[in-house]
């Protein structure tokens, strides 16, 4: 296999990454020396405090008897629990994403003639721009769905007259015009791209006007369109809990810094993607998935609760799979003795492995799930518990849905599009400063040495 010479590690540039590196190091205790928030986190994982909002709040402590002490995670949005919301979209009633968005984006619960003036807004902005599909998705197609993505938002700045504007009835606007194209955007470009480095068939299904976003992401996936309704609650579940996670997360304040600058929605949304696309962030239930196949590789018995702490133990220990250390899925920065969206995405995962047949699969994530907290905390040193997270369950999810794994960080950024947006329209509305924080610099000053006398 011939290589790019464009993208060819040559022994200069191997030569100057050495300098590069060697400049870049910084001793750890300096950190601690100075009182330096390293990650934006004290000392025991608590995230700095660097504003304030009332779009979502992210609990997993209580007061006891005049002290904090470590409970049950939970969530909410606007102030109503995550629970109540997604028990209040039953298996026969409503999908949930889009009143979740508008109670996001406008601090209310919409009555039933707001919720269906707003689904039809939306539906009415789930259109491309003429040609777009063709002179854009389909051109240089890029192996990673993110970087798509990223793409497409950053070329419709140049198709909006008011790129911009950013005065709040045109960042609003903008929004929900993203919010409605990101599915389309999204699973075109994975069409595109599975046509033209796979030799897939290529098809382009338009969205349906009637359909909701869950629906819509199956219908236009799909060669034959065709989904359960179940298989539609579980994918809008998905979207409600990945939607919005407070303002602290990496994405989110990555929307509300470079929101601070005055720049327009594209860049904006376009820098959030960046951080999303991560693998500490986004793309953290493909390791979950990738985790699961490799033990399912090695283990006998998948119901032998020995065997499986064996290979947890031998995770932990680096001796398998990515020999990382990690067993992933397990713990949050926030939360310690339980993650509330994976607590409610576990009954709908349940659900659908009994109809899809994978139940012998789902017993292995549940036995891990009971078995690996406890191993960790043999194991290892931890400050707070661990329990599973979302991305525990939400990539067995998309696999059983038959989500091709390229789509599972852009699912996540289909539904959290909604938060970002509701953290830009909030920084906006507030006008602040830009967000400006300290590096203190411990290089030595130098006289500057001409050419000739190095």
């Amino acid at each position: 296999m011939t290589t790019n010479r464009f993208c060819e590690i040559t022994h200069e540039l191997q030569h100057l990454s050495k300098l590069s590196e060697q400049c870049a190091r910084i001793d750890p205790a300096l950190y601690a020396k100075y009182d330096v928030k390293r990650g934006l986190r004290d000392i025991n994982g608590k995230g700095v405090l660097v504003g304030l909002t009332e779009i979502s709040d992210v609990c997993s402590t209580k007061m006891i008897d005049g002290k904090l002490r470590p409970a049950d995670g939970e969530l909410y949005y606007r102030g109503y629990n995550v629970k109540d919301i997604i028990d209040g979209t039953s298996e026969n009633s409503h999908f949930g994403f889009e009143e979740c968005t508008y109670l996001l984006l406008f601090g209310k619960l919409p009555t039933r003639t707001e919720l269906t003036e707003f689904t039809k807004m939306l539906s009415e902005y789930r259109t491309l721009p003429t040609s777009f599909v063709r002179d854009i998705i389909m051109k240089a197609p890029s192996k990673d769905m993110m970087n798509t993505l990223a793409r497409s938002v950053l070329t419709l700045y140049s198709y909006d007259d008011l790129a911009d504007d950013i005065s709040l009835p045109n960042v609003l606007r903008q929004c929900l015009q993203l919010i409605s194209l990101f599915p389309l955007l999204s699973v075109y470009g994975y069409q595109a791209y599975k046509h033209y480095h796979d030799g897939a068939s290529l098809f382009i299904h338009p969205p349906k006007a009637e359909y909701s976003t869950a629906e819509n992401i199956l219908h236009i996936l799909r060669p034959d369109s065709q989904f359960t309704p179940l298989e539609a609650k579980l994918l809008d579940t998905a979207l409600i809990l990945h939607m919005e996670h407070g303002g602290g997360n990496n994405s989110t304040f990555t929307t509300h810094l470079v929101s601070s600058s005055g720049t327009d929605t594209y860049s904006v949304i376009a820098a959030s993607l960046g951080s999303l696309k991560g693998p500490k962030h986004g793309g953290a239930n493909i390791k979950v998935v990738r985790m699961f196949e490799d033990m399912k590789e090695n283990l006998s018995d998948w119901s032998d609760e020995e065997e499986i702490s064996r290979y947890l133990r031998a995770l932990l220990h680096k001796e398998a799979f990515d020999h990382a250390g990690l067993i992933y899925g397990m713990g949050h920065a926030v939360y310690s003795l339980s993650d509330p969206r994976a607590r409610i995405f576990r009954s709908f995962v349940e659900k659908l492995s009994a109809e899809k047949g994978y139940e012998k699969e789902f017993a292995l994530y549940d036995a891990v799930s009971r078995l690996a907290p406890k191993i960790i905390a043999d194991e290892r040193q931890i400050y707070k518990g661990v329990s599973p997270n979302v991305d525990f369950y939400s990539g067995f999810a998309y696999s059983m849905l038959g989500l091709p794994v390229e789509l599972y960080t852009p699912i996540f950024a289909i539904a959290r599009i909604a938060g970002w947006s509701a953290h830009r329209l909030e920084e906006v509305a507030i006008n602040g400063k830009i967000m400006r924080p300290a590096y203190k610099n411990i290089g030595e000053h130098k006289e500057y040495i001409p050419m000739e006398k190095r």
